[in-house]
């Protein structure tokens, strides 16, 4: 039980995949949640090859609140605590022309979700000596980015935008309600990365997408709380 616990969302694949790698290399044990549980323990011994990575293959249809629950009450009964949450799981779904189901199911999976099971889990971080929470966020969602920024306007859906802005906000609504805590809640921009979801626009590896998230996982007790990161640069709200 000197090990770190740490559960990541949508880790499967793709940058969720790299972040529990290299929380694993770094000897924390890895809860890599899926949405069907086939997906997730595969997912698990494919990252468990690597010599002293400790992952575990979980459950977890992030928008299913009897998932959420019965993955709750199984970390409480297996470890009794939760070390760290990594709310990486979301999707990009085509809201510009007007598509208002889109636009629907881009928030309950990219906000609501995150909302649902990081309140389900806080009373485990709580009891962890240094419990982290990272949400997986967006340049796209910085509002000064899409005013100032040429890029992030020409590629900002409006639902995934949108999306990453309130994910942003609940960052910042965390860090104030555990400010005095031991717990550090950061929002994390990956860069462009080559994944499924970004297709030919992806310009690095997953792997080094997973970096900023990892680094904020692993935060000291004089790290900072309620920031958003790329790398070691803060961006702005």
């Amino acid at each position: 039980m000197n090990r770190k616990i740490a559960l990541v969302t949508g880790a499967n694949r793709g940058i969720g995949f790299e972040i529990s790698r290299l929380l694993g290399r770094a000897g924390v044990t890895v809860l890599m949640a899926a949405r069907t549980i086939e997906a997730a323990e595969n997912a698990a011994k494919r990252a468990a090859e690597e010599v002293e990575i400790d992952a575990i293959g979980v459950k977890l249809e992030v928008t299913n609140p009897e998932d959420v629950a019965a993955l709750a009450e199984w970390i409480d009964t297996r470890y009794g605590r939760l070390d760290i949450l990594v709310n990486n799981a979301g999707i990009l779904k085509h809201t510009a022309g007007g598509d208002a189901e889109a636009f629907r199911q881009t928030l309950e999976v990219n906000t609501v979700a995150p909302y649902q099971l990081t309140e389900a889990l806080l009373p485990l971080i709580l009891r962890s000596d240094s419990g982290r929470i990272v949400n997986q966020s967006s340049a796209i969602g910085s509002l000064e980015l899409m005013h100032s920024d040429a890029t992030v306007r020409r590629i900002g859906d409006p639902g995934y935008a949108a999306s990453k802005a309130a994910l942003n906000m609940l960052t910042s609504y965390w860090a104030q309600k555990l400010e005095g805590t031991t717990v550090k809640v950061n929002s994390a921009h990956p860069g462009l990365v080559k994944t499924d979801m970004t297709g030919d626009s992806g310009q690095i590896s997953a792997e080094e997408g997973a970096g900023t998230a990892v680094k904020l996982a692993l935060l000291g007790p004089d790290g900072p709380s309620g920031r958003f990161y790329y790398k070691d640069q803060e961006l702005p709200w």
